[in-house]
């Protein structure tokens, strides 16, 4: 039915572009030789036209101490890592401009098992070790939202192979799928191989969010390829329309039929990729926020189809109102350090059009050569984007081959010793984008392996910004956020009508708020919401903002901070979302605990 709108709607913009076209100028008789489109020019390069975050208001900067912090992965040519280098062996740069490295330090993590905090009966918590040696985490991520459904088998398959291979080395391993109603864990951090293979047997195939959108329209919707009639568009004229549709002055019926549906499938490809786009980065915000509070470089492999987008450069956003999810995901999986690992499961990949059961039109000819030409840029780009997504993360991405098991063994591998750089960001510089960085080495026969940048934007710099899309989302997340360690209680239960009055503590420790300046400045929101399936949530929580005293001060830094509050609920099963949040760093820390009131 969206599909059938959508077309509609386009039908509808093209008849109205016809009459106005045939109106316009010259009078009764005369004629015109230009060709008429909808939206904005041609692009002449050929290059894809994308929102980017250079292009943004200047960066109002929160706070004037921004630490940098790079992890660097160097091995040898033989894959082996390089270990006992020193401070002087590095070079950091940042946009071609040498940085001050001021931090330094050289990381081994082990394989052992994530200990869970022990918690007293009433007491929930999201902290899973205490000051404990990092751990080499990977996250395993199958992508059900851009990867063929039948290809979704076939990853699981070379992941099932890559387990059974490597039994005795299995890092601290989690699972999840990423669907298109949201993410979802399918196996808790465990080393455990047997539980690994269990949890993915039971895994199946779902269909993905560009199901039945062919090729051909991917490519006009991505906004490089060519319909065959006209120049190649920007993304927003190949959504909107295709084509000519005027010569000399006339409506040409043909031409507009197929307009028609090509440009209704390519408009319906450009709303699935939004979702697309959406659901993607809302998984990998909810990763992040999930390791955030683990200590230590993270590898995610996402077992893929492709990314959702094209990016013309790093610094290319999605637009609109998804800008600011992409660009606060990109930072979370940066400040997190999670690099990631894109293992495109489609394998060997064969995009021309003569074997496609749904490619429509002719299959000899011209149109046969464009449609060729598009799907070889689609396929390119889409390479193209997961290289580069990868290395914007520090991660690798592996691609046109038939073993993934390769691409999951390195990943694994990459976060078993690295280096941690550090560098003070310079908050004098407000021009927004992407700082490109580059790590460089001071050893033969050295391979290095860093993020290639990161964005600075207001939604990446000013936690402001994000405040209330933060906490909305944190009450969403099927995860817990680590980012602040957090531990609820249950307190009284008193009667209040026909309802029940439940207390609760919220309890986090001085180190997971940022206290700023002179006056000891602190700034935090708490909330806690109460969902039960036959009612609407019930929501409570306030913000906690000014200055401690001296005295108040050395209290919060011996036993921490305590927020108590109630709900008033009738009798029921509810689940509970806490949610805490730094407004002056953007950290979040959230605990779901389970409630029954009697």
């Amino acid at each position: 039915m969206r599909r059938l709108v959508l077309s509609l709607l386009v039908l509808l913009t093209l008849l109205a572009t016809c009459a106005l076209a045939q109106r316009g100028g010259g009078g009764s008789g005369s004629h015109t030789t230009t060709t008429a489109y909808v939206g904005p020019q041609p692009s002449t390069t050929g290059a894809v036209s994308a929102a980017h975050a250079d292009d943004e208001k200047k960066v109002d900067f929160r706070s004037q101490t921004v630490l940098v912090q790079v992890p660097t992965v160097v091995v040898d040519k033989a894959g082996n890592h390089i270990h006992d280098l020193k401070k002087e062996d590095f070079k950091l740069e940042e946009n071609d401009k040498e940085q001050k490295i001021a931090v330094l330090e050289e990381v081994t993590a082990t394989n052992a098992h994530l200990t869970q905090a022990a918690n007293p009966p009433g007491t929930f918590s999201n902290v899973t070790q205490n000051g404990e040696a990092p751990r080499n985490v990977v996250v395993i991520a199958l992508d059900a939202v851009n990867t063929p459904f039948l290809d979704q088998a076939i990853g699981r398959k070379q992941l099932v192979q890559y387990l059974a291979d490597n039994l005795n080395s299995v890092p601290v391993l989690a699972m999840v799928v990423i669907g298109g109603n949201g993410v979802r864990t399918i196996s808790g951090l465990t080393n455990d191989p047997d539980v690994l293979l269990a949890a993915l047997k039971k895994v199946r195939s779902e269909l993905p969010t560009l199901q039945g959108v062919d090729h051909d329209s991917l490519a006009l919707a991505g906004g490089g390829a060519n319909t065959g009639s006209g120049p190649i568009l920007s993304p927003s004229a190949a959504i909107v329309s295709r084509g000519t549709i005027l010569s000399q002055g006339s409506w040409d019926p043909t031409a507009a039929l197929r307009q028609f549906v090509v440009q209704g499938d390519a408009s319906y490809a450009g709303y699935a990729q939004d979702r697309a786009v959406e659901n993607t980065m809302q998984a990998f915000l909810s990763i992040a926020w999930s390791l955030s509070g683990v200590p230590g470089r993270k590898s995610l492999i996402w077992a893929t189809g492709s990314f959702p987008f094209i990016m013309d450069s790093p610094s290319a956003v999605p637009g609109g109102y998804l800008s600011v999810l992409y660009e606060r995901a990109m930072e979370a999986l940066n400040d997190a350090q999670v690099s990631v690992y894109p293992v495109d499961v489609r394998g060997l990949v064969n995009m021309s059009g003569m074997g496609d059961g749904r490619s429509r039109g002719t299959v000899n000819g011209q149109a046969m050569a464009v449609r060729n030409v598009n799907r070889a840029w689609l396929q390119g780009s889409k390479v193209d984007t997961l290289k580069d997504f990868a290395e914007m993360t520090g991660g690798k991405a592996y691609y046109n081959s038939n073993d993934l098991s390769t691409g999951f063994k390195r990943a694994v591998e990459d976060s078993t010793s690295y280096y941690l750089i550090g560098y003070y960001l310079d908050t004098h510089n407000t021009k927004p984008g992407w700082r490109k960085l580059k790590v460089k080495v001071e050893h033969k026969d050295a391979e290095v392996r860093a993020r290639s940048g990161f964005l600075v934007t207001n939604a990446t710099m000013n936690p402001e910004l994000t405040q209330q899309a933060d906490i909305g989302f944190a009450l969403s997340s099927p995860f817990d956020s680590t980012g602040i360690p957090l531990a609820v209680e249950w307190r009284e239960t008193s009667p209040d009508g026909d309802k029940k009055k439940v207390g609760f503590t919220m309890h986090l420790p001085a180190t997971g708020v940022t206290i700023e300046g002179d006056h000891n400045a602190f700034n935090v929101d708490f909330m806690a919401q109460a969902v039960k399936n036959d009612a609407p949530p019930a929501n409570v929580g306030s913000t906690a903002k000014g200055t401690f005293t001296a005295d108040a001060l050395t209290k919060v830094k011996s036993d921490g901070i305590f927020y108590n509050n109630s709900f008033h609920l009738p009798p029921g099963d509810y689940q509970v979302k806490f949610v805490v949040r730094d407004n002056l760093s953007g950290r979040v820390g959230s605990v779901s605990a389970p409630l029954t009131v009697n």
